[in-house]
C-alpha cells in the first residue's frame, strides 16, 4: 500500500519553469520504478517520463524530451519532474505513478499506484 501526492503545479506563462514533486507514503521500503503521465482536457492519458528505482535509467516522450527532467531522492521518498521552457500544449493534469517492480515503463496499465494529480496551466 503506497500513497502518492503530487504538488508544484500552477498557472504559468509560456517559457516559464516548474518543478513538480511526488511524495510517497505508506510502504515506501519497496523498490519501485516511477513514472509521470499527463492528461489534457478532452484527451487521454499520455506518457511523459519514467525512472528506474535506482535512478540510473530514464526515458521521455518525444514531445517533452530536452525540456523535462525526471529525478528521484529515495531517502526522501520523493520523485520530481523539472519542466523547463513550458509551452501551452503542456497544459494538463500531471500524475505520478508507482510500479511494483524496480523498472520503468511507458505503459500506464503497468503502474499500480497513482496520485491525485496536479494541474499545470500554461498561458501564451
Amino acid at each position: 500500500q503506497v500513497q502518492l501526492v503530487e504538488s508544484g503545479g500552477g498557472l504559468v506563462q509560456a517559457g516559464d519553469s516548474l518543478r513538480l514533486s511526488c511524495a510517497a507514503s505508506g510502504r515506501t521500503d519497496s523498490r519501485y520504478g516511477m513514472g509521470w503521465f499527463r492528461q489534457a482536457p478532452g484527451k487521454g492519458r499520455e506518457f511523459v517520463a519514467t525512472i528506474t528505482y535506482s535512478g540510473g535509467s530514464t526515458y521521455y516522450a518525444d514531445s517533452v524530451k530536452d525540456r523535462f527532467t525526471i529525478s528521484r531522492d529515495n531517502a526522501k521518498n520523493t520523485v520530481y519532474l523539472q519542466i523547463d521552457s513550458l509551452k501551452p500544449e503542456d497544459t494538463a493534469v500531471y500524475y505520478c505513478a508507482a510500479r511494483t517492480n524496480p523498472y520503468g515503463s511507458v505503459v500506464a496499465s503497468e503502474y499500480r499506484y497513482w496520485g491525485q494529480g496536479t494541474q499545470v496551466t500554461v498561458s501564451s
